[in-house]
């Protein structure tokens, strides 16, 4: 994927890629969730363990103007036309949720006091496009039964470091913690401040839009150009600081632990300010080299993103999962292998959903993969299920590559969702249950 883990496509080898209503109306998998049981428990049946919702996604990036608004500069009805064609398409295909990146770089795609308007979606940041994005997506979406999810990037300032910054840019408000990285402007996970700003954001989004949830992407720590050789992260103030403080964790357990603070503080604060929005990541795909056993990947993002989402899974941080598997089935990162092990009970205990990426991007060259892969990939989603599991499910990058239908994948996949009606609950057979 290029915004939800561009760099991590290159990394194992294979060649590059890069509210208003104060009710949680749109928490998809909680709300389905109780009226099951409500349905079940007052006709005095009991919930059998393979009888679980489905819950079906597409991303929708704004960085680089991948997917909306199309280009810069465009008028505030032709961002509205964009709006709906790809709100359509994502009715036409049954799909319940989709992930509105509102937030590309430290920006807003939303009317906001707290940051400045995207680039993205005039050309200039800071400048007004007229009309309130992520109201008219909202207000759209529910036209057509669908949950917004607000999708954040927490620390990437500027995705081109020379890109002019309003003054009001938290790059420029915190200009000491924000470190050109490559080309990229990034912000420094190790001060409290940034983070303080993040968990800012994400309150003010759930307290002034009825969204669905807030999500994070895999930009944490940078990605390595050149896996295994680490990035060089300019945090060795921050890093002492903590030192002098009298914290004894190395280098590498630090860095994992400011971004381990991050997720438990927006868990708590967005559960504070609106119980029931939901809170998920979407990590890289492979959570170590060779885990599970004979999967190959470069990049070991517990080591040199500073991530672990095993951790968050456990300790209940998440309310579930997006790994991005953008790998074919039959590969040294198999598809069905790597879902099988994010599913498994003895990594998550809690049953925590894991709605796996699918890449639907890689029917373009250089992949060119066929259409029957990503159906298949689909039909895994079902296949593999552990007892634990409450919801199950897949989110699809992204929503444009249905838009244009490349490969006729829309006709593949119709008859696959038509015939399991994600607003309904499902029984689908579970891998290791009976």
């Amino acid at each position: 994927m290029f915004a939800l883990g561009y760099s991590g496509w290159s990394i194992l080898g294979f060649g590059f890629s890069v509210s208003d209503d104060p009710s949680p109306a749109y928490s998809i998998v909680n709300f389905r969730s109780t009226i099951f049981c409500l349905l079940f428990l007052g006709c005095g049946l009991s919930l059998k363990a393979d009888t679980i919702p489905e819950f079906r996604g597409a991303w929708i990036p704004s960085v680089f103007n991948l997917c909306f608004p199309s280009r810069a500069g465009l008028s505030s009805v032709a961002q509205k036309v964009e709006i709906v064609k790809l709100l359509d398409v994502a009715q036409s295909m049954h799909l319940t949720d989709v992930f509105f990146q509102i937030r590309p770089e430290s920006d807003a795609l939303y009317a906001s006091s707290l940051e400045p308007w995207s680039r993205y979606l005039t050309g200039r940041q800071g400048d007004s496009p007229g009309y309130d994005p992520l109201k008219y997506m909202i207000q759209e979406a529910k036209k057509r039964g669908i949950a917004v999810h607000a999708w954040l990037n927490p620390y990437r300032a500027a995705a081109s470091a020379s890109s002019p910054l309003t003054s009001d840019h938290v790059g420029n408000r915190l200009s000491s913690v924000a470190h050109q990285i490559d080309s990229t402007l990034w912000m420094d996970p190790g001060s409290r401040a940034v983070q303080d700003e993040i968990v800012q954001v994400a309150v003010d989004i759930v307290t002034r839009y009825d969204v669905a949830g807030i999500h994070l992407d895999d930009y944490f720590y940078p990605y390595p150009i050149h896996p295994p050789i680490p990035v060089d992260i300019p945090d060795d103030a921050t890093f002492q600081a903590y030192r002098t403080g009298g914290g004894l964790l190395s280098l590498a357990n630090w860095r994992r632990n400011n971004v381990n603070q991050l997720i438990q503080r927006l868990s708590h604060a967005i559960k504070a300010a609106k119980p029931g929005v939901l809170f998920g990541v979407s990590p890289f795909g492979v959570y170590r080299p060779n885990i599970p056993q004979g999967v190959s990947a470069r990049l070991d993002q517990f080591g040199l993103l500073y991530v672990d989402p095993v951790k968050w899974m456990r300790e209940g941080w998440v309310d579930y999962l997006a790994p991005q598997l953008y790998w074919p089935d039959q590969s040294e990162q198999s598809f069905s292998a790597l879902l099988s092990w994010w599913r498994d009970p003895k990594i998550n205990p809690r049953g925590i959903p894991i709605y796996p990426g699918i890449a639907l991007e890689r029917l373009n060259p250089p992949y060119d993969w066929p259409a029957r892969e990503i159906l298949h990939q689909v039909q895994l989603t079902r296949q593999i299920r552990a007892a634990n599991e409450t919801s199950t499910g897949f989110i699809l990058w992204q929503l444009k590559s249905l838009l244009v239908n490349t490969k006729e994948i829309r006709e593949t996949l119709d008859s696959e969702l038509n015939n399991r009606n994600g607003s309904e609950l499902l029984t689908i057979h579970a891998k290791n249950g009976d």
